[in-house]
């Protein structure tokens, strides 16, 4: 949803505090043109960790790929 650009000046340090908390860009109409205030945020520090791998990970690195392997021949 955008809001005015007087809204924003009305509200400028709430829709600011609003924008960090949740993470998500403000849409400002001026002028009948849009921008955007996007927080700068690491997107992967929000996943959650997930322990996919069962098993040894050192377990992987002996294995012979080349089975599974195949050279692409559109290669230079």
């Amino acid at each position: 949803m955008a809001i005015t650009a007087s809204e924003l000046r009305q509200n400028v340090y709430r829709i600011l505090d609003e924008a960090l908390a949740s993470g998500k860009a403000v849409e400002i109409v001026r002028r009948g043109q849009r921008l955007r205030i996007v927080p700068d945020r690491d997107k992967l520090a929000n996943l959650k960790r997930r322990d996919l791998f069962v098993g040894d990970a050192e377990d992987v690195i002996g294995l012979d790929w080349s089975k599974y392997w195949k050279p692409d021949d559109n290669l230079p």
